[in-house]
């Protein structure tokens, strides 16, 4: 994917200078106001007007359903920022790992930047059409919805960062502010959770799409193992390393007779254990359990990448694989091939005995749970139904993985924007969103802006926390 980097930072050059030339030769319609300038037109107000106005019985309904959404979107993302803070306050350790700050604009190449080798890259050319597709859809949710209530629109235009770095940075619908507070709760509400509605539609139609484009552009090639065999041990618990005898040891003892030239055989009375110097010395400071790798024919191999033949015959997904290993018995020597993004490998395997069942032959590999739990894991399954898991799919032509990536990027960020714009805090359409909710519960305007004061004071302190406690585990 590093091809794609020099023509991306061409056409982010060439942007910047048409950008440059557009915004100087139409300066009379730029205004600055706080950090933006704002392109103010008329670009879409006529297809705003013409749905707005001919389909009030469908917006009607989807009024109901906007708001729905976007009081659980309001749960989701309250939950997952008190997970956030949770971590970066009692957590330092994955902090330490990650490394990126809670609160940084999504920029182009961040994953490059920070080493984000989980994200795919993000290019600017991604950033561009996602922040278009989103901002736009957005926008114009909010503008036909305030339409549909008879809601005065004054302009329609973009954001862009000032003159000497001219890049859109989002697109805005300009309510006449009088009209809108005229506007019943209920109404008021419906506007403001379109938008979030409307990214929550754009996820969910990039996701089929997402889902087309694989079907047609990749194929099945092998089976990705995540790790070899392993099991949780208690240091204590080791009786031997190399053949050296030990008694109740610690993980000091264990790394003074580790070697580098080899696997380290370790054993705990009749159970083997393989581990190589690095596996344990970053394990040093576990406090009494470390983790091991079984004493299997794989892991003494070091075979990476993903299983495509054994013997010449193709494996492409993990009931194959153990079709395969079913045909051979203990000590049979197989050979097997391995892909990975550099290219092919070869190994020749010995075959060794399935714990548990001697009959059996046994490789080693151990397959992941990737799916994880909570808001993250449904959104990673939803991402990822169209997948087998753990098989390893090879692009059927070169720019198959950077449309991939941008259609990924596309959903995620479209999630992304609907969850963190819901977020109950001032800037944000949420902010309004929670206020007039308390003003529908409470019917008192006094308990109603409190309420709102109090909880977008309160999450400005969080984050403020968050940076704090971020700074000091990096730093």
């Amino acid at each position: 994917m590093d091809k794609f980097l020099v023509y991306d930072v061409v056409l982010l050059v060439l942007f910047v200078l048409f950008m440059s030339w557009f915004l100087y030769t139409r300066k009379h319609n730029l205004k600055k106001e706080g950090l933006l300038y704002l392109y103010r037109a008329q670009w879409g107000v006529k297809l705003i007007d013409t749905i707005g106005k001919k389909y009030k019985k469908t917006l009607t309904f989807f009024s109901y359903v906007a708001i729905i959404v976007g009081y659980i979107l309001m749960a989701s993302m309250i939950y997952l920022f008190g997970k956030i803070v949770w971590i970066y306050i009692f957590e330092p350790a994955i902090v330490q790992q990650i490394k990126v700050p809670p609160i940084i604009p999504l920029i182009p190449y961040l994953p490059q930047i920070f080493k984000l080798s989980f994200l795919p890259p993000f290019y600017f050319t991604y950033w561009i059409i996602i922040l278009a597709v989103v901002a736009i859809t957005h926008e114009f949710a909010h503008g036909i919805f305030m339409k549909r209530y008879n809601i005065k629109i004054k302009s329609t235009g973009f954001g862009f960062f000032p003159w000497f770095l001219p890049i859109f940075l989002a697109a805005f619908v300009e309510q006449d502010e009088k009209s809108m507070g005229k506007a019943k709760n209920f109404e008021q509400r419906a506007v403001l959770a379109a938008g979030t509605f409307a990214n929550i539609l754009t996820g969910i139609l990039f996701l089929f799409v997402l889902w087309g484009f694989f079907s047609l552009a990749y194929n099945p090639a092998g089976v990705q193992f995540d790790n070899y065999a392993y099991g949780v041990v208690n240091v204590s618990m080791i009786s031997s390393i190399n053949n050296i005898l030990v008694n109740n040891p610690t993980i000091q003892d264990i790394l003074s007779k580790a070697t580098n030239e080899s696997l380290n055989n370790i054993t705990i009375g009749n159970q083997k254990f393989v581990a190589d110097k690095e596996f344990l010395q970053k394990q040093e400071n576990n406090t009494g359990l470390i983790i091991l790798y079984l004493d299997a024919p794989v892991a003494r191999s070091g075979m990476i990448g993903a299983i495509s033949e054994i013997d010449d015959n193709k494996i492409t997904n993990i009931d194959e694989l153990s079709s395969a290993l079913n045909k051979y018995s203990p000590g049979d020597k197989i050979k097997v091939k391995t892909l990975t993004a550099d290219g092919e490998s070869n190994y020749e395997i010995i075959l060794g005995e399935y714990p548990g069942n001697s009959s059996r032959a046994w490789l080693g590999v151990a397959f992941a749970d990737r799916s994880g739990s909570g808001i993250r894991g449904l959104i990673y399954s939803i991402m990822s139904s169209f997948k087998n898991p753990n098989t390893y799919y090879t692009p059927l032509f070169g720019a198959a993985d950077y449309i991939y990536n941008l259609l990924w990027w596309m959903i995620l960020i479209c999630i992304s924007v609907a969850l963190v714009n819901m977020l109950p805090m001032g800037i944000f359409d949420g902010g309004m969103f929670f206020y007039l909710t308390i003003l529908s519960l409470t019917k008192n305007e006094k308990i109603a802006k409190g309420a709102f004061v109090g909880v977008t004071y309160f999450i400005l302190f969080l984050i403020f926390l968050l940076m704090a406690f971020w700074a000091i585990a990096i730093f």
